[in-house]
């Protein structure tokens, strides 16, 4: 486990602090920084429901994060274009392909508006064409030893006198 404020490899149990208003998984090291925030202590093992199976019982929360794919492409708006041009289709012809109006086509081409995942979805299908860098297309670009920003890297810490 990575800490979330320094970026170092956790060594040993990590705790939760809250910083800001945030809750933030560190290492012991970065747990000054903020107020710690106590783990409710589970008594014994988990108790599976009858009838409900233990992997159930042990699964954890759905997170925001695990519903997101990617973030999309930088590109979209030109991608979009070609794709439709090569296709020889006009606004319209597209519009209709996906069954929204030829207003979102155009200003999502002009890079007036972002496409939602939905139109997103329906733009891939229809001119057979890649808007998402998925997480694994960016790991494997970064390689190796790749350095990711954490809210250490941005935030600056006052000393304080005690």
């Amino acid at each position: 486990m990575q800490c979330e404020l320094c970026g170092a490899p956790i060594q040993g149990p990590s705790k939760t602090i809250q910083l800001e208003g945030a809750e933030l998984c560190v290492c012991p090291r970065c747990a000054k920084h903020g107020t710690e925030v106590q783990q409710p202590r589970r008594r014994g093992a988990p108790q599976a429901k009858p009838g409900v199976a233990v992997s159930q019982a042990r699964r954890r929360p759905r997170d925001v994060f695990d519903l997101m794919e990617g973030e999309i492409v930088d590109d979209y708006a030109d991608r979009i274009r070609v794709a439709r041009e090569g296709k020889e289709w006009s606004t319209l012809d597209l519009a209709q392909a996906i069954k929204e109006r030829e207003i979102l086509v155009k200003k999502i081409e002009k890079r007036d508006l972002i496409p939602e995942d939905e139109v997103r979805k329906k733009l891939e299908k229809a001119l057979d064409i890649r808007l998402i860098d998925s997480a694994e297309d960016s790991a494997s670009a970064g390689g190796p030893g790749r350095v990711t920003m954490t809210v250490g890297d941005v935030v600056s810490f006052k000393k304080t006198r005690k």
